[in-house]
């Protein structure tokens, strides 16, 4: 997403909003391509609106991963491909979010879609079934398939979430909707992706991504190029937060490149 509604830049026009956006931060969820698939000029006007190292990680559509669960998907992720194709390398993974009930015995099924697909294109899987938390046979038998593929496991941290009872609609809402999984900090390729929900108060969620900082930090000295996302239930400040933590990251490894100066809401004037 890059609009919300105190998100500045909100005002602009639709067509001005990406490239706002990619004034404060220089990667996006591409939640809207799971509810349809963008027009092909739809995808050009990110592209026109975004720098070629600017970093898009697109969700497959749910037809593919939720209600054909990766079999018999070829038509509908041939038009996704095709309708993203003029982002070029802004593309930076492609996210396959499974459902819950996709479990540690549908994992020859996943093996048997990423060997399909065209290595013209990253890939990262998030998975929410416990067992692939808390079953060593689970977690190896993903983790193969996985690194066989060259695909990354995105860890969807909501640990600090559920640390606390919620305090406010917007947390009560996630506290339905958000996976409770264990922690989960190992990197499979050289581009890991990290999602982190904190919360709607800022110091319980930058409390809580204190070992995220710790972790990309090691993966940058490491030569990985990790992508990290911050949300909140309310997602307001995410952002700001976004920004902040680039920049508790970069005091540990300077010579990360700092963030793009934000554009201006409203034109400069004399008066």
């Amino acid at each position: 997403m890059w609009t919300h509604k105190s998100w500045p830049g909100r005002s602009l026009p639709p067509q001005e909003r990406l490239r706002h956006y990619a004034s404060w931060c220089d990667a996006v969820e591409g939640n809207t391509t799971f509810y349809a698939t963008p027009t092909r000029e739809t995808a050009a006007s990110w592209a026109r609106q975004t720098e070629p190292d600017f970093r898009f990680v697109l969700k497959m559509p749910k037809t593919i991963t939720h209600e054909r669960r990766l079999t018999d998907a070829d038509e509908p992720l041939r038009a996704f491909l095709a309708a993203i194709e003029p982002l070029g390398p802004r593309t930076h993974a492609l996210w396959i979010q499974l459902p819950g009930s996709f479990a540690p015995t549908d994992v020859p099924t996943l093996s048997r879609f990423l060997g399909q697909l065209p290595r013209s294109h990253r890939y990262a899987v998030e998975v929410r079934h416990p067992a692939f938390f808390d079953d060593p046979h689970a977690i190896r038998l993903l983790e193969q398939t996985l690194t066989t593929a060259a695909a990354e496991w995105i860890p969807f941290d909501t640990t600090a979430f559920f640390a606390n009872p919620p305090t406010s609609d917007a947390e009560r809402d996630a506290w339905t909707k958000k996976p409770r999984v264990p922690f989960r900090a190992r990197a499979l390729t050289d581009r890991p992706i990290v999602r982190y929900l904190g919360r709607d108060d800022t110091t319980r969620t930058t409390e809580g991504w204190q070992r995220w900082i710790d972790v990309a930090a090691d993966w940058l000295r490491e030569g990985r190029s990790p992508t990290v996302f911050i949300h909140t239930p309310d997602n307001a400040d995410a952002p700001v937060l976004a920004r902040r933590f680039h920049d508790e990251v970069r005091a540990r490894v300077p010579e990360l490149a700092p963030l793009p100066e934000p554009i201006p809401v409203e034109p400069l004037t004399l008066f």
